[in-house]
């Protein structure tokens, strides 16, 4: 090779290498830029999070656009964004992408779990509540009352607008799960009562001679409770209801019930599940009282072929539970029982038994998940009649939670309805004439009190019960029932979320102890239109203990009348 070519060579080589070299160098610089480009574009899952329902979202600019509900899962960038309020002070953000748009939300307001998307730590008790030991199940873990600070833990959900469905909750040494909407943020408004409308002043300083027994009106609680209509369960809102007995006698003989209910114009059935004896063989029941199941009065299977009877005939059925008059749970559940003051357990369980109200909300459930009933009744939703001398007498009536016996029924049908309506079923409760004066029982009924809660009220005004040396009661149906349903009106007027009324009517010779006037079907339609005449129009029923067709078939016709 020449000199010459040999300088070229050196020299084609020397640019080669430079061009190799300078490549080298913009690929490291390229790779470098990516790494950095890479690190402010990584992004992780993220969720939202706060102690407020929504948190506010801003784009690049800082202004403010839009909103997310707390829980939301989002993607977040790992490099944080900095704004410079002023020369000393600057707000931390983090770059979030949702739905394919890039937004800034306070950096505190995200966090890397679902779990920890709500912030609140302390919750107050506006309404008195009872604790469930899951999120599942009905088992009761404890109660709280109302102004009781307790302690969040955690939540099982968040819902569409942020609120939370159950909160997990630490109270003292009892853990568990609690309805998130008896709670509120401080102790101030949780010791507030509900009192739009002066709906509080109006019960606050009702007095009675009973009080101390019964408990206080000032110490329930009225603030609105949802009152639902489920699409699937069509509510018959003017009932016209023949009851029957859960004997096998009624049960194997429906057919001839059916087809007079049919002729009669009925619209309804309340059919007894348990009133002491048990009206079929119930698998919780197994659980809670022996006794109660090998008593059953008819298997489960004749009992569903009866209830599928009635509903394939388009009745609307009611399902009756006597819950604490119940002498056969009584039997094996002493320790539930009321004591006397020689501490011998009474026939009569206490109502603030929390498994004896397991049992027979267990009981309800089963019995809806079986029968598809449109609707549970509670009876005997109360102490006894003698609450007024047994407490005089000292018996030891088991409060564990030294409630007054209004807040414990009342405590008690917030769980109840609760839990019934999560099966898109009605809750109804019967309660005595009485209660639907202007001050709380010695039992604990306060019409008010309940209504506020339940679906259906159904009161017992029975007219030989009003007064027993006074037949004008029972000698003119019409004036005793108009007067009560007036006082019922009355009693509607002072609550925020009034049940309906539909009422029990006496289907029966009166006086009940000494019978010397049939009622027949006139008297049955001057029971109905006195109520109906007092603005009282979701139905009746017709209360004969016995369900006598013979009965029933006299007083067919005032079920065609019109009211």
């Amino acid at each position: 090779m020449s000199k010459k070519k040999r300088v070229k060579f050196k020299y084609a080589f020397a640019l080669l290498l430079i061009l190799v070299l300078a490549l080298g160098g913009t690929y490291v610089v390229y790779k470098s830029i990516s790494k950095i480009n890479e690190a402010l574009n990584k992004k992780d899952d993220a969720y939202i999070g706060s102690k407020d329902y929504y948190v506010d979202l801003y784009d690049l600019e800082y202004n403010k656009v839009d909103k997310l509900v707390r829980g939301t899962k989002v993607s977040k960038y790992e490099k944080k964004v900095e704004q410079e309020i002023d020369e000393k002070n600057t707000k931390e953000y983090s770059k979030i992408e949702y739905k394919g748009k890039t937004y800034l939300v306070p950096i505190e307001n995200t966090t890397d779990k679902y779990e920890n998307s709500v912030y609140e730590k302390e919750k107050f008790v506006r309404t008195s509540l009872t604790i469930y030991e899951k999120t599942d199940d009905i088992l009761i873990a404890g109660y709280a009352k109302k102004g009781t600070k307790l302690e969040i833990t955690g939540f099982d959900k968040i819902n569409e607008d942020g609120t939370i469905n159950i909160y997990k909750i630490k109270n003292d040494k009892t853990e568990g799960y609690v309805y998130s909407k008896y709670l509120v943020d401080t102790v101030e408004l949780a010791n507030e009562n509900y009192n739009e409308n002066g709906i509080y002043d109006i019960h606050k300083d009702r007095k009675y001679s009973y009080e101390l027994y019964g408990g206080k009106a000032a110490n329930l609680d009225y603030y609105p409770y949802e009152k639902k209509e489920f699409e699937d369960n069509k509510f018959v809102d003017n009932a016209k209801a023949y009851y029957l007995v859960g004997s096998p006698a009624v049960i194997n003989s429906i057919d001839k019930y059916i087809e007079l209910a049919k002729k009669a114009k009925a619209t309804a059935f309340v059919v007894d599940i348990k009133d002491g004896a048990l009206a079929y063989k119930s698998d919780i029941s197994n659980n809670y009282t022996s006794t109660s199941y090998n008593t059953a009065m008819n298997s489960k299977e004749s009992y569903k072929a009866a209830i599928d009877k009635i509903k394939a005939a388009n009745f609307y059925v009611i399902g009756r539970i006597v819950l604490f008059n119940d002498p056969t749970y009584a039997k094996d559940n002493p320790s539930d029982c009321i004591y006397t003051n020689g501490g011998k357990s009474t026939n009569w369980v206490s109502a603030y038994s929390r498994k004896a109200w397991e049992y027979n909300i267990r009981l309800a459930l089963e019995s809806i998940q079986l029968f598809d009933f449109n609707e549970i009744q509670f009876d005997y939703v109360r102490f006894p009649e003698a609450s007024f001398n047994w407490s005089k007498q000292n018996y030891d009536f088991k409060n564990k939670y030294s409630e007054e016996k209004a807040q414990a029924l009342q405590t008690f049908l917030y769980y109840a309805a609760d839990e019934i309506h999560k099966t898109n079923t009605y809750l109804s409760v019967d309660v005595f004439g009485e209660s639907a004066g202007t001050y709380v029982t010695a039992y604990g009924q306060y019409f008010p009190a309940i209504s506020n809660i339940v679906d259906v009220i159904s009161g017992m005004p029975y007219t030989d019960h009003f007064e027993r040396n006074d037949s004008s009661t029972w000698k003119n149906p019409y004036n005793t029932m108009n007067k009560w349903g007036k006082l019922v009106q009355t009693r509607q007027k002072e609550i925020p979320t009034p049940a309906k009324v539909r009422t029990w009517i006496t289907a029966y010779n009166v006086p009940f102890w000494n019978p010397t006037i049939t009622y027949g079907a006139n008297e049955i339609y001057q029971q109905v239109k006195g109520l109906s005449d007092a603005g009282i129009g979701s139905g009746f029923m017709t209360w004969n203990a016995n369900s006598n067709y013979t009965k029933y078939q006299s007083i067919a016709e005032a079920f065609s009348k019109e009211y």
